[in-house]
């Protein structure tokens, strides 16, 4: 076998998902439902106790731009996924580049408004909420940036082509998951006290 053939990845499943797709979208399901949790604590303390159960009005000031960051991010993984489809492989190393500049953004963003914060994760049920839900997501996004900076490297040592590319599919499912769940936190901390 020639050392071409042996550097090349496999193609996997040919016209279907790759198996690795299928196991990505279960452990998302999975993790889904563990902040499907963490939000469903957040809902019941605010039925129970209402506004006052929230220390302050949550500010948009970081929150709202971080949130069209990590929007950002997922469009250029889109978009690098689309370039490998076509055999774009600058385009695709590109977009992945950025979407994980983008994602690092992200994290050194949250970290400031975690700093910013009155409340901390042990001053109350609030401050446990959100820390806690927000803490695993940030954790999450650490995993995707490193699925991210996996897939770049793959992609700049040329191991991906227009029928080659699972691997990126798979992270580009994960991270596609990550930014979801930051909307769902992003509405439920963030624009749910302003409603109503």
């Amino acid at each position: 076998m020639s050392d071409e053939a042996l550097r090349r990845l496999p193609v996997g499943s040919v016209g279907h998902k790759p198996f690795g797709w299928w196991g990505m979208l279960t452990v998302v399901m999975t993790e889904g439902s563990l902040f499907a949790y963490l939000l469903f604590t957040y809902y019941y303390f605010v039925v129970q106790y209402g506004r006052i159960w929230i220390p302050e009005a949550p500010s948009l000031r970081l929150a709202g731009p971080n949130t069209v960051i990590l929007l950002l991010s997922s469009a250029f993984v889109w978009w690098a996924e689309k370039s490998a489809a076509r055999g774009k492989t600058k385009a695709q190393s590109l977009g992945l580049a950025i979407a994980l500049l983008l994602g690092v953004v992200f994290l050194a963003i949250q970290v400031l408004e975690w700093r910013d914060k009155p409340f901390t994760l042990g001053s109350g049920s609030y401050g446990s909420a959100y820390f806690i839900t927000t803490g695993f997501h940030m954790a999450h996004v650490v995993v995707g940036a490193l699925m991210l900076a996996a897939v770049l490297l793959w992609s700049l040592l040329g191991y991906f082509d227009r029928e080659r590319h699972a691997a990126l599919s798979i992270a580009a499912l994960y991270w596609h998951f990550v930014d979801l769940i930051w909307l769902t936190i992003f509405f439920t901390f963030y624009v749910t006290p302003y409603i109503g």
